[in-house]
């Protein structure tokens, strides 16, 4: 090994234990970069390399790998010269020089990129909000912006190293990691179609507004979809089957929708985060590091105590609206109008039980959602009269509804696959807008820049939640910042001494709960398209979002519930996953 390594590696033997399979695996680099510094000739090449393996202070089954590598980029008098280094924890058995030799390759390949400065990331993500903004006051679909935003980070990544084949790669990789919410968007609109069309969601509508008083209904409306959600562990589906029925229901008895969207949401949110059903929930525990109940057991103190907020609000809300805007003469010709239009029965509630119940069994969702627009197809048939083309093709857009009252015809002329594409063609550029982002470490740049200012819990939850939302707003989808922030935000638990708990749940409020709230997000399009309410309406009414934010800050201050790390049972990947891993991506 070259002088410049050995003075590197000297100090890192003082902190290191070395075995007889330690010192074959220094030999390995050794010569490597003796064999890149001989045939050099003031080329770019690694002048020396530095390893050392030893104990973790916090892992005490574990090793790490450190590797660092010096090296020169041109000729000696115009040269560049370069360090990166990179660490690694691995399981001793698993030390092997083919595992090694792969994160040296991949150390080498990632030399010339670097993160890139505050400057450009505001440049980003600044300059998209600005077009966001604008398009949307010139009425200019929101697409263009996002796909502007694509080249905006692009141009920062060619600058921080980046090739455009990584930057692909990293589009179509964050298209990739949300196409199953895609293709369930596209199943619950085939879903919504064929319900409508079989009499399914009219028949819900029908029985709500004969059996549902209008002053309890905004508390039975929550307490409905936040059953169903804890139930299916999917807001999305609990949206698109009780939720579309409530507001049908509420709009008969006289509710403002975007205050029944809101209620909707809140009972929907509220069941996503605390099932162990929910992809959401799991995600989160996931990228936390820990079990997935240990998960629902850190979220349940400020989630309980944030929806009894919620429901007093709701409870409070409807006795003051309920009754007043409440017309009984235009309640009775909807009943009457639905009766006359739609064959009414309550066998139109087997297929929503068929739904629910496959749900909870854990069955997958899209082949789900598919039956039950399969089973809707059938209703259309059988109990509706209709032909099998009429009924099969509702699944892709919707027969128009000619009720003779404007609300419910607005209801009933929803859904089909054909009412998601818009949603589906914002997402997709919003997932890779995502990936972008996560592969040129924007956000990320950001975040460590207020590092130094996180002193207590208090600011450590408010800053976690911002950026859960931060990942919602630019990433344009709750995983991209169920992701995003807890890769962010782990190490600054872990040296606050904070259990990963803590951070699971403020991650879950801060990506999940406020992912509704931006417009362009795949649920702000989702919730507004299905619902029939623009996001900026049903904002105010997204009660359980703020009471849970706000008592999630009150425990950081006060240290309530903010448990510690010592009893912390960590969910690790397993080391045969990381060595595959690590293969493919050198590859």
């Amino acid at each position: 090994m070259d002088g410049e390594a050995a003075r590197h590696l000297e100090p890192a033997q003082q902190n290191c234990r070395y075995n007889a399979g330690d010192i074959g695996v220094i030999a390995l680099f050794e010569q490597a970069a003796n064999q890149n510094h001989r045939n050099r000739e003031h080329r770019d090449g690694i002048q020396g390399v530095c390893i050392g393996i030893g104990r973790a202070e916090n892992q005490r089954l574990h090793t790490v790998l450190s590797i660092q590598i010096e090296a020169h980029k041109g000729d000696n008098q115009r040269g560049q010269h370069i360090h990166h280094s990179k660490e690694q924890v691995i399981n001793p058995p698993k030390m092997t020089p083919h595992l090694l030799q792969n994160i040296f390759t991949e150390t080498r390949y990632n030399m010339n990129k670097k993160m890139p400065n505050i400057f450009q990331s505001i440049f980003v993500l600044g300059g998209f909000l600005i077009f966001a903004f604008t398009f949307n006051h010139f009425g200019i679909e929101i697409h263009l912006a996002i796909f502007i935003g694509w080249f905006l980070a692009m141009a920062v990544g060619k600058m921080t190293g980046h090739s455009y084949k990584e930057m692909e790669h990293a589009i179509t990789k964050g298209i990739y990691n949300g196409m199953s919410a895609i293709l369930i968007l596209l199943a619950v609109g085939a879903l919504v179609g064929t319900w409508i069309s079989g009499g399914i969601v009219p028949s819900i509508i029908y029985y709500g507004l004969n059996f549902i008083s209008p002053t309890i209904f905004l508390p039975t409306a929550l307490i409905l979809c936040s059953v169903t959600s804890i139930a299916t562990g999917t807001s999305w589906g609990t949206v698109g089957t009780a939720g579309i029925a409530m507001m049908g229901i509420g709009a008969g008895l006289g509710i403002p929708a975007p205050i029944t969207a809101g209620a909707v949401l809140s009972g929907a949110y509220f069941g996503d985060k605390l099932s162990p059903l929910s992809d959401s929930c799991v995600l989160a525990s996931a990228m936390s590091d820990i079990d997935v109940i240990d998960h629902v057991k850190g979220i349940l103190p400020a989630s309980v105590i944030g929806y009894v907020i919620t429901l007093i609000a709701f409870t409070i809300t409807g006795f003051n609206i309920g009754g007043k805007n409440a017309d009984m003469s235009l309640i009775n010709d909807v009943i009457v109008s639905l009766s006359e239009n739609f064959n009414i029965s309550l066998l139109a509630f087997i297929p929503m039980i068929v739904v629910i119940v496959l749900l909870v069994l854990k069955m997958p969702s899209l082949p789900v959602i598919s039956l039950g627009s399969l089973l809707g197809i059938v209703w259309g048939i059988v109990f509706q009269g209709l032909t099998p083309v009429n009924a099969i093709s509702s699944a892709w857009a919707q027969l128009p509804s000619n009720t003779g009252i404007q609300f419910i015809d607005s209801i009933l002329s929803r859904g089909g696959m054909n009412s998601m594409l818009w949603s589906i063609g914002i997402i997709i550029l919003g997932l890779g807008f995502g990936g972008l982002l996560d592969q040129i470490g924007i956000i990320k740049v950001i975040a460590k820049k207020v590092y130094p200012h996180i002193h207590n819990g208090g600011i450590l939850t408010v800053f976690t939640i911002i950026v859960g939302f931060l990942g919602c707003l630019f990433g344009s989808a709750m995983y991209v910042s169920l992701i995003l922030t807890p890769k962010i935000m782990a190490d600054k638990y872990d040296e606050m001494g904070y259990s990963r708990r803590v951070l699971s749940r403020n991650a879950e409020f801060g990506g999940t709960l406020t992912a509704g709230m931006v417009p362009w997000s795949d649920n702000g399009i989702y919730m507004s398209t299905i619902l029939g309410v623009a996001t900026i309406e049903y904002l105010p009414y997204m009660w359980l979002t703020y009471s849970c934010i706000a008592v999630a800050i009150i425990f950081g201050f006060t240290g309530l519930f903010m448990w510690d790390n010592s009893k912390d049972v960590r969910i690790s990947v397993s080391n045969e996953q990381f060595e595959n891993n690590n293969e493919n991506d050198v590859a």
